[in-house]
């Protein structure tokens, strides 16, 4: 978000002022005038902010200001646009402004996060968006084998797995894969930390041997290379997703122990 648009309306109703800033110190600091321009040195805990989100760095900026701030679900102001279904982000400030006022009674304050809650959110907010990312490189592997290498599909139990990964590396086309021992498979396996690789390596290898569908040449060849390019960018989002969890697990064991001093 870029910018953001200000409405500004009296206990009454009465549009008192409007506001575009840049997302940007500037942009904050030029809010800041802005409202005490209209509304002058009043008490901050007679001014409620309605917002369509619920964190950010505005809304971190609102409660270290002292504003109250209140939070609203913006598929609520989608239901209170006129019919003609006209939107913008200036009539959006307007409409959040009265809707606002007139359920004030029903809304939630929120309340500042201690530094620990905060980074918690942040940590597990930023995990679930690399969890996203991750899902959409799976669907795309997915695809991808299906294309050309569906056998792939039917050797391990998911494809995001570590070994799952290093068996595609290893052997990126379906004829390499048939090409290779027993032996050859377990040791790849092994390396790539499989529990039971002697004991699962036998059972792909005979899948591998068995009747299989084939794509032709030039799809297993531009295929392949897209493969690997998906397994090298699912890789090190994986590590890091599973480094996320440490953390978070860590940040978790921090909370409770401030809680007992």
């Amino acid at each position: 978000m870029s910018t953001h648009d200000i409405c500004v309306i009296t206990d009454v109703g009465k549009q008192i002022g409007s506001l575009r800033i840049a997302h940007s110190p500037q942009g904050f600091e030029n809010l800041k005038e802005f409202l005490y321009s209209i509304i002058g040195p009043v008490d901050k805990e007679e001014i409620a902010c309605i917002v369509e989100i619920n964190h950010g760095l505005l809304i971190n900026w609102l409660l270290e200001a002292g504003y109250p701030v209140y939070p609203v679900n913006p598929k609520t102001i989608d239901r209170h646009r006129r019919p003609s279904g006209a939107k913008t982000d200036k009539i959006d400030a307007y409409l959040l402004a009265k809707y606002g006022r007139s359920e004030m009674a029903d809304l939630r304050r929120l309340e500042p996060d201690s530094a620990i809650i905060a980074e918690l959110k942040a940590l597990t907010r930023d995990q679930d968006s690399l969890v996203r990312s991750q899902t959409r490189l799976v669907n795309q592997l997915t695809a991808c084998l299906k294309a050309y290498y569906p056998v792939a599909l039917k050797l391990f139990s998911k494809v995001q797995q570590r070994c799952t990964l290093a068996f595609l590396q290893a052997y990126p086309t379906p004829q390499d894969a048939m090409a290779a021992s027993v032996g050859q498979i377990a040791h790849v396996l092994k390396e790539a930390g499989h529990p039971t690789a002697a004991k699962v390596a036998p059972k792909i290898f005979q899948t591998l041997h068995q009747p299989q569908l084939t794509a032709d040449a030039i799809t297993t060849r531009t295929k392949a290379r897209l493969m690997q390019v998906l397994v090298k960018q699912l890789q090190p989002l994986i590590e890091e997703i599973a480094h996320y969890d440490k953390v978070i697990q860590v940040v978790n064991w921090i909370k409770p122990a401030r809680n007992l001093r």
